[in-house]
């Protein structure tokens, strides 16, 4: 049961031996074409989810982005309206998410990574320091986000050719995500943004130590009867990502939008454990 994720995986229509089926339109939309298999056992609760857990996991992705589009909404009439396009991408993530989890299909897996690697992309235009940028961009912002877009369109491509590229490529914006995050929060000094930063790391540690264990060792949680280790990373990775999307937007509008006083507020209550949101003091 341990997870079946083939570097050497073929083109879907260059394997020889399923010429004429790979070569068909719906064979990346068949059950169990993915070369990922993860360690919940497959089809055990009910005949049409493939893995029920890992899919229902996901509820975060779609209950955070209506809830977020509502509380910042004076961000996006004030600084960026760009902000509701990831948090629609958080609902995609999800959506694609889910559909992979329960059919294993390729073209499940190939959604749900692009999905990911246009989240990242996106918010990186967004709100990557201008000091990280190339120095032929000179600082501009609507150039870095045009070459996010042909990197991720060209990603996009690759990835129907070599599956297994879009390891490399969240690999390559996920983790220098959380490496800039520390560095931001060591530079604050804002006691409760600090909190929330650390926060967010733990969570994203928690996640990846999830999704390694369900990797490594899917024998010995199956032995136990608990193979859920990558839902437990869904519930984290979702909570992780809305909150680094919510402290880079913070970071960016203090940086640049400094005359609007941005400050992080929670939701329903102004406490440490709810909903971080970004509130502009001086905003019309």
């Amino acid at each position: 049961m341990s997870p079946k994720f083939r570097m050497d995986t073929p083109p879907f229509w260059l394997d020889h031996s399923r010429t004429f089926k790979m070569h068909s339109l719906f064979y990346v939309l068949e059950r169990g074409t993915s070369p990922i298999d993860w360690c919940e056992f497959n089809y055990t609760h009910t005949p049409f989810i493939a893995e029920l857990i890992n899919t229902i996991s996901n509820i975060l992705f779609l209950i955070f982005p209506p809830i977020l589009c509502q509380l910042f909404k004076q961000y996006a009439n004030n600084i960026d309206k760009g902000i509701y396009i990831i948090w629609a991408l958080f609902a995609v993530v999800g959506l694609c998410s889910a559909y992979f989890h329960a059919t294993l299909s390729l073209l499940g897996q190939l959604l749900d990574e692009l999905a990911i690697l246009w989240l990242l992309a996106f918010a990186f235009g967004m709100w990557l320091p201008k000091r990280y940028y190339p120095r032929w961009i000179n600082d501009d912002r609507k150039k870095f986000k045009q070459l996010m877009m042909v990197i991720s369109v060209v990603a996009s491509f690759a990835a129907f050719i070599y599956p297994w590229i879009n390891s490399f490529a969240l690999m390559t914006l996920g983790i220098p995500t959380f490496i800039l995050l520390t560095k931001e929060i060591r530079h604050c000094r804002i006691e409760r943004i600090r909190r929330l930063g650390w926060r967010c790391c733990i969570c994203w540690a928690a996640a990846v130590t999830s999704w390694v264990l369900d990797r490594l060792f899917c024998d010995t949680w199956s032995s136990y009867n608990l193979p859920y280790l990558h839902g437990v990373w869904h519930i984290m990775i979702a909570l992780a990502s809305y909150t680094v999307c919510v402290l880079f937007a913070y970071f960016d509008a203090v940086h640049n939008y400094e005359e609007l006083r941005p400050v992080i507020k929670f939701w329903p209550q102004d406490k440490d454990y709810g909903v971080p949101y970004i509130e502009l003091k001086n905003a019309i």
